[in-house]
C-alpha cells in the first residue's frame, strides 16, 4: 500500500476546494450543461473522475454522501479535538455542504462559533449547524413529532429535532408526557394522528414507545435513554422494553441515539412526501 505524501494531500485539497457541491441537483445541472454544450465532456469528466473524498490525514471526508444518501456527512465530534472538528467543517463548507456536528462539547462549540459566527449552536442537543454562504435552509415538509417521556430525556429528544429539521422535515417537540401521567399524552391525541413519523425518547422502563405505538398509524422510532436509577442499567432496561414492544410498527435505535432517530424519521418523512416513490 502506497502512503500518500504531503504533496498528494495538497493536490487533493486543491481539487476538492474547486468542486461544486456533489448532490443530486448539482449533478443534474452539470449533465444539463453538458447536453447544452456549455460545459465540455472533458470538463465534466474532470469533476467526476474520482470518488470525491478528501484525505486530511486524520479523516477521509465523504463529499459524495449527499449524492448517495440525500444528506451530507455528519461530524460526530465526540473523541475529536476542536481543531479536527473545525477543519472537517471548513472542508464541508468549502464543498458547499451543510454542516451538522453532534456531541459537541463546550470547547468545540466555541471553536466552531469563532470560525463560523453564523453557526447555530443548540446547547441542549449538543449540536452545531452551519450552512454554506448563500445556502437557504431546506423547505420543511411533512410532520415529525418528537416526544420525550420526561424533561430529563430532552438532550436526546432535542438532538433528534435538530437532525430531522436539518434534513428538511417539519419537526415539533412535545415534552414530559410519560406514562406516569398518561392524561398528558392523551391531550395531544389529535396532533399525534397528524404526524408522518413519531420519535419517542424515554428512559426508566421505556414504556412510552409501546403506548404511542398502540395509538397511532404512523411508524414510531423509539430511542431508549440512559435516564434512570441503577436497575435501568444505563438505558438497557428501556432498550429491552422497546425491543419487546407488542405494539406493531415500533422501530428501535441505540441508547441515547437521538441523531439516528432523527435521521431515520426524516428519511421516512421524505419518502412519504414524494408520491413518485415506489416500493
Amino acid at each position: 500500500m502506497v502512503e500518500r505524501t504531503a504533496v498528494d494531500r495538497r493536490i487533493a485539497v486543491h481539487f476538492f476546494r474547486s468542486l461544486h457541491p456533489v448532490d443530486a441537483e448539482s449533478l443534474k445541472s452539470l449533465l444539463d450543461q453538458v447536453a447544452l454544450g456549455s460545459v465540455s465532456a472533458d470538463a465534466a469528466f474532470g469533476r467526476l473522475r474520482d470518488l470525491p473524498f478528501e484525505d486530511l490525514g486524520f479523516a477521509h471526508i465523504d463529499h459524495h454522501r449527499a449524492l448517495r444518501r440525500g444528506f451530507p456527512e455528519t461530524i460526530f465530534s465526540q473523541g475529536k479535538t476542536p481543531e479536527q472538528t473545525v477543519t472537517i467543517a471548513a472542508r464541508l463548507i468549502e464543498a458547499g455542504s451543510l454542516v451538522l456536528a453532534t456531541r459537541v462539547d463546550e470547547a468545540t462549540a466555541s471553536a466552531l462559533i469563532q470560525r463560523f459566527p453564523e453557526a447555530d449552536h443548540d446547547v441542549v442537543a449538543r449540536t452545531v449547524v452551519v450552512r454554506s454562504a448563500g445556502t437557504a435552509p431546506r423547505e420543511e415538509s411533512g410532520l415529525v413529532l418528537v416526544l420525550s417521556a420526561g424533561t430529563s430525556d430532552l438532550p436526546v429528544a432535542q438532538e433528534a429535532i435538530v437532525t430531522s429539521r436539518s434534513m428538511g422535515a417539519r419537526t415539533e417537540g412535545i415534552f414530559d408526557v410519560g406514562v406516569a401521567g398518561i392524561h398528558r399524552l392523551l391531550a395531544y391525541r389529535e396532533r399525534l394522528q397528524e404526524a408522518r413519523v413519531i420519535i419517542v425518547a424515554a428512559g426508566m422502563e421505556g414504556a412510552l414507545a409501546s403506548v404511542v405505538g398502540g395509538l397511532v398509524q404512523a411508524p414510531v422510532v423509539a430511542v431508549p435513554t440512559s435516564v434512570g436509577y441503577g436497575a435501568s442499567f444505563g438505558g438497557l432496561s428501556a432498550l429491552l422494553t422497546m425491543l419487546n414492544s407488542c405494539a406493531s410498527g415500533v422501530l428501535v435505535v441505540n441508547i441515547d441515539n437521538g441523531y439516528g432517530a432523527g435521521y431515520a424519521a426524516a428519511l421516512i418523512n421524505s419518502r412519504s412526501a414524494d408520491p413518485n416513490n415506489e416500493v
